[in-house]
């Protein structure tokens, strides 16, 4: 008896060829914006492993066709519109916020240095009950407010959008 090999033929996972850039890596067009590669509407030029492997099946890259490349620019002029809105809003917010004080009640003694300290929670918790919607990392302190008194507090809503309001740190009425 003798042994006779049969061939089986064995399915390969067929890629696309990708068409190659100028320095012989694949050329795509960023959808998101991706660390250490580019932003969001930049032709980039990667590996083609790269390319098959990670940025086209997650979403992050396509082919860098020109049809490509108009809708990336229609996504970004409609993120830019929002963008605008939303500063505008901020703004707003800020001005409000700038004509705002707030009093916040707190245990201390009788030469006037609190038990605890008033700190950026406090000062949020106060700004929720004027409907104002602002976290704790927004407000920022030079350090924990310990006496009674006025204070100026800064706010940082966006890196370009700053503004300033009054904190009154007051004695808790006693009964």
């Amino acid at each position: 008896m003798t042994k006779t090999k049969t061939k089986t033929k064995q399915k390969r996972a067929s890629f696309k060829r990708l068409p190659k850039g100028p320095n012989g890596g694949v050329q795509l067009l960023l959808i998101q914006s991706v660390d250490h590669l580019g932003s969001q509407g930049d032709v980039v030029e990667v590996k083609s492993g790269y390319a098959n492997n990670y940025l086209i099946p997650q979403g992050l890259a396509t082919l860098a066709t020109d049809h490509h490349k108009r809708m990336v620019e229609k996504h970004k002029a409609r993120l830019q519109d929002i963008e605008k809105a939303r500063l505008a809003s901020l703004k707003s917010m800020a001005d409000k916020l700038s004509k705002q004080s707030v009093t916040i009640e707190a245990n201390a003694n009788d030469d006037g240095f609190l038990y605890g300290s008033v700190g950026a929670t406090e000062i949020v918790g106060a700004l929720k009950n004027g409907n104002f919607n602002i976290i704790p990392e927004q407000i920022k302190l030079e350090g924990p407010l310990k006496e009674l008194g006025l204070y100026t507090v800064k706010v940082h809503l966006h890196p370009d959008i700053q503004t300033e309001m009054k904190v009154w740190v007051v004695a808790t009425a006693e009964e």
